[in-house]
C-alpha cells in the first residue's frame, strides 16, 4: 500500500501534467465532457452518512484529472471540511460579509488543485440577510469561484437550515446516503422537498459505506422506485463507495483518504465517481450559483 506522502506526490505530479491557471483548459480524456463550470451540491437526508469526507476525496480525485476544483464548506455540522485538508483558510465568508477579511483571506489551496472556502453559517442563513448584505456578499463571493472548472458545495443534511436553497442554487445535486433505513428515508425526504417546487435540481445518488456493489444497487433501487411512484421522477445512481477502514484512518491525518490511501477500495470507488461525473453532461452549466443563492429580493435565496 502506498503511503500518504506518495499519494500527495502523485496528485501534485498529475496536476502539473494538466496545468490549469494561465495554461488554457485542461486536456480532456476520451469520453469526458469539458464544461465551463459546474456547481454541485452534496447533501444528505441525515447526518453520519460520510458526506463531508466524500466531498474532500471527490475534490482531490477531480483535481487529479486536471480540473480546477473549489470546495465550499457550507455545513455547520460536527465535521468540517477544514479538518480534512492539510491547509484551511483562517477566515470565512462571515468575516468577509462583516468587512473583517478580504476575498483572498477566505480562499486558498487546500491540496494540489483544490481550493477551499469556508462558508460558515452565512450560506445556511441567506434568508436572514438584508438586501444590502446579500449584494455586498455577492459582489465579493462571485470572484472566489471565477475561472474554476468544478465547485463542490458541502450543503449539509436534512430539509431545513438552508440545505434546499443551496441545492437549488447549485442546480446539480449529489444525494449521499448509506444503507441504514433512516438514511434512506431521509434521502427520499430531501428529494421530496427539492422536487416539490421549482427550480427542481438535477439529482443523482451515491450510496456510501456499502459492503458490496449489490448492496449499493439495492439501496438505489429502493429510492428510485419510490421517487418514480410518488414524485414522478427517476434518480440515477452515480455510484457507490465501499466500506473501508482506511477512511477512518485518514480522518486524523488532515488528508483526503483518496490521497492518503490511493489504492484502497474506497479510493478506487471515488476515482470511479470522479470519472462518472466527468462523463455526464449536466442539465445546467453556468456561473449563476451565487446569483441564484443570494439574489431574489428582500426574502433572500432561491424562490419557487
Amino acid at each position: 500500500m502506498r503511503d500518504q506522502a506518495q499519494g500527495l506526490r502523485e496528485l501534485a505530479a498529475r496536476a502539473r501534467a494538466h496545468p490549469r491557471h494561465g495554461g488554457g483548459p485542461p486536456s480532456t480524456p476520451p469520453g469526458e465532457v469539458s464544461a465551463t463550470v459546474r456547481v454541485l451540491a452534496l447533501a444528505g437526508g441525515r447526518s453520519g452518512v460520510g458526506r463531508t469526507t466524500l466531498v474532500a476525496s471527490l475534490a482531490a480525485a477531480l483535481a487529479g484529472r486536471g480540473r480546477a476544483v473549489t470546495v465550499i464548506d457550507a455545513d455547520v455540522g460536527r465535521k468540517s471540511l477544514e479538518l480534512l485538508f492539510p491547509w484551511a483558510p483562517s477566515r470565512n465568508l462571515g468575516d468577509l460579509l462583516r468587512g473583517e477579511a478580504r476575498p483572498e483571506d477566505v480562499v486558498g489551496e487546500a491540496s494540489p488543485g483544490v481550493q477551499l472556502i469556508s462558508g460558515a453559517s452565512v450560506l445556511r442563513g441567506v434568508a436572514a440577510l438584508s438586501r444590502g448584505e446579500r449584494e455586498r456578499l455577492l459582489g465579493c463571493a462571485a470572484s472566489l469561484t471565477e475561472g474554476r472548472d468544478i465547485v463542490l458545495v458541502d450543503a449539509g443534511h436534512g430539509v431545513g437550515g438552508g440545505v434546499a436553497d443551496l441545492c437549488r442554487a447549485a442546480a446539480e445535486v449529489v444525494l449521499v446516503t448509506d444503507a441504514d433505513p433512516a438514511s434512506i428515508t431521509g434521502a427520499y425526504g430531501l428529494l421530496k422537498v427539492l422536487w416539490g417546487r421549482e427550480p427542481r435540481p438535477q439529482a443523482r445518488l451515491v450510496v456510501n459505506g456499502v459492503r458490496t456493489a449489490e448492496q449499493g444497487s439495492s439501496v438505489h433501487t429502493r429510492i428510485d422506485r419510490v421517487a418514480a411512484r410518488f414524485l414522478g421522477r427517476r434518480v440515477p445512481c452515480l455510484g457507490h463507495v465501499a466500506r473501508d477502514d482506511h477512511v477512518a484512518r485518514a480522518d486524523g491525518s488532515r488528508t483526503p483518504f483518496v490521497l492518503a490511501y490511493p489504492g484502497c477500495p474506497a479510493s478506487r470507488c471515488v476515482e470511479a465517481l470522479a470519472s462518472a461525473l466527468l462523463q455526464t453532461v449536466p442539465g445546467t452549466v453556468d456561473q449563476g450559483f451565487w446569483h441564484r443563492l443570494l439574489g431574489g429580493g428582500d426574502g433572500g435565496g432561491v424562490k419557487g
